[in-house]
């Protein structure tokens, strides 16, 4: 026990990302000042899962943590697209739920804005183009934003944020 406190207090923590620390806190300011600006200080994000491995959706659950946390930043995630200002869509589009997707963007208020998440939304996945598969969204919604990655990482999920929030 003596020697993993020694080794611990001699590396230091080893989950800090120092360059990304110093770089997130000029976007946090600029995502808040955005936020503020245009949605009257809370964007509302409904997320929908097309059909995914679930990879993206365990990535944007750690934008809740304390490290990231967007709620402070005035971003929050709600139930219902009745609530929401963006809807944002991950995994590839399948048949069975091509419907409920479309059914869920029209739902959501005026103006609507949709942000696809990872590389199954854009048909940039390993599936191929079948029956059940619907893919690409844009053939079916007008997508405002694409954040690419298989998943992608939470920080590239804020700059994309972040891009789709200079874009508008």
């Amino acid at each position: 026990m003596i020697k993993f406190l020694n080794r611990r207090l001699k590396l230091g923590i080893l989950t800090q990302n120092i360059e990304f620390d110093a770089e997130i806190k000029k976007i946090e300011k600029e995502i808040k000042d955005k936020v503020t600006k245009k949605f009257a200080g809370s964007l509302a994000i409904r997320m929908v899962d097309s059909g995914s491995c679930n990879a993206c959706e365990t990535e944007c659950n750690a934008l809740s943590n304390p490290y990231y946390n967007l709620e402070r930043l005035g971003i929050y995630f709600v139930a219902s697209p009745r609530h929401a200002d963006v809807m944002l869509i991950s995994g590839i589009m399948t048949f069975n739920m091509t419907p409920h997707v479309k059914e869920a963007y029209e739902q959501i208020p005026a103006p609507k804005w949709i942000i696809t998440l990872g590389d199954c939304p854009a048909m940039e996945s390993v599936f191929e183009k079948t029956y059940a598969i619907q893919a690409p969204i844009s053939d079916h919604l007008k997508v405002t934003h694409h954040i690419q990655g298989c998943p992608p990482s939470p920080q590239t999920i804020i700059q994309g944020l972040l891009d789709f929030l200079r874009k508008i």
